[in-house]
């Protein structure tokens, strides 16, 4: 399937764009910063968005019009550990909040190289595990709280799921699952579009640094049947063009496998970062809406 005509516009805008790998991330934050503003908008309309700090760590809340209490989910945006806030992409915590009907609480996890792992993992547990233990302080009910994110946000979701009890759902939007890059196998998807094979090495250094790459608290795709088998209900989105497509099927696979109730969307027309980018893109536009209701569902049948 050729490479959706609006996500060509969007390579082709940006195939002079110097590789990460060649730049400090300090750089590329400035970068990527730059491009974002230029590429998000302001989001849906919610009641209110707050910054709060839960469980020690930064997060960004948007709450839903309507009366509450609500269902929660818990979001870690992409960025490969060392990129990105939460602040920067409240438009999509906006857009999550209002199209799945829940409190988005976008977590601002600590950022590598300067905290390397286990830090944004550490700090994935922790907020998760208090916003379980108490929804009702973000005006979220009980038995309605899912973890969600997109890339290495995708990856901290996944091991939020593993280690923390209590979940209902959680949304793998094209997540990081295996430090270790040994799906990465295929040159139609390992260069040219906004993610490529070199980029996720230099992503992987930064983070795990000297870590186990196969600590499954860095790559899920490494944790035991057993282990997985206790996660909750999982919707794993999957773009075509993405160096991350062949582990992201494969943890899917596996997920399955071990008896989680898994559902899997492949978008085989895009490319990595295409659900973030509905102002841009009309199919991340879709793709967000098709999560939102797959949320919806799973937060009244208490999935």
């Amino acid at each position: 399937m050729p490479l959706d005509p609006d996500a060509e516009k969007l390579r082709v805008l940006l195939k002079d764009m110097p590789a990460y790998e060649t730049m400090t991330p300090e750089a590329v934050r400035k970068m990527t910063s730059e491009g974002l503003a230029l590429l998000s908008y302001e989001g849906a309309e919610v009641a209110s968005v707050e910054t709060r700090d839960i469980a020690g760590v930064s997060c960004v809340v948007a709450t839903p019009l309507g009366d509450g209490p609500f269902p929660v989910l818990v979001w870690f945006h992409g960025g490969g550990f060392v990129l990105g806030t939460a602040p920067l992409v409240t438009f999509t915590a906006r857009d999550l909040a209002a199209g799945a009907g829940c409190v988005v609480v976008s977590v601002d996890y600590r950022l590598a190289p300067e905290h390397p792992f286990p830090a944004a993992h550490d700090d994935a547990v922790a907020v998760t595990t208090a916003v379980v233990a108490d929804p009702a302080a973000l005006g979220g009910r009980s038995g309605a709280v899912a973890v969600g994110g997109d890339s290495a946000g995708g990856n901290l979701a996944a091991v939020a799921a593993l280690a923390v009890p209590g979940l209902c759902y959680q949304l793998l939007v094209y997540p990081v699952v295996d430090g270790t890059l040994s799906y990465v196998t295929d040159g139609d998807i390992a260069d040219g579009y906004l993610l490529t094979a070199s980029a996720m090495q230099w992503f992987a250094d930064l983070y795990l640094q000297g870590a186990d790459r196969k600590d499954p608290r860095a790559s899920p795709i490494f944790a035991t049947d057993a282990e997985l088998a206790r996660t909750c209900p999982a919707h794993v989105v999957v773009a075509g063009y993405d160096p991350l497509r062949n582990e992201d099927l494969a943890y899917a696979e596996r997920l399955a496998a071990a008896g989680v109730p898994t559902e899997v969307t492949r978008y085989d027309g895009q490319m990595h970062g295409f659900f973030t980018m509905g102002g841009t893109l009309p199919t991340g536009a879709a793709a967000l809406d098709d999560a939102c209701a797959k949320l919806r569902l799973a937060f009244s049948s208490g999935a």
